[in-house]
């Protein structure tokens, strides 16, 4: 079972930037199996899809933070960047990772599509 700890969070100024880490533990987890999905939840809304990067490293991005955000990879490190940039009023939110346990959450950004999550990490945008 993949475990994932998300941290880097923080209080950052609008229009500033943060890069919150995500890595994976367990037995014999191999981070390159996966393509592994960012998320984000806001007080009294709902959890969506932010960004995904597949096993090859394909990065996908959601309409929202495209051109803002970048996901990479340290697969040695069993670790998932994601580079936020230009941050906004409307990013503040507790950020968590996923695996994309089926093959296809890359495509969709659906939470529903994307296996356990872990604990998250707060961010905070001050204006």
């Amino acid at each position: 079972q993949v475990q994932f700890a998300e941290s880097g969070g923080g209080l950052v100024q609008s229009g500033g930037s943060l890069t919150v880490s995500c890595t994976a533990s367990g037995i014999g987890v191999m981070l390159d199996l996966y393509g592994i999905g960012w998320f984000r939840q806001a007080p009294g809304k709902e959890r969506e899809g932010v960004s995904c990067i597949s096993r090859d490293g394909t990065p996908y991005y959601a309409n929202t933070v495209k051109g803002r955000f970048t996901v990479s990879r340290d697969n040695a490190k069993n670790t998932v960047y994601l580079q936020m940039n230009n941050l906004k009023p409307e990013d503040p939110a507790v950020y968590s990772c996923a695996t994309d346990a089926l093959g296809y959450g890359c495509y969709t950004l659906k939470p529903s599509d994307f296996g356990s999550r872990g604990q998250g990490t707060q961010v905070t945008v001050t204006s």
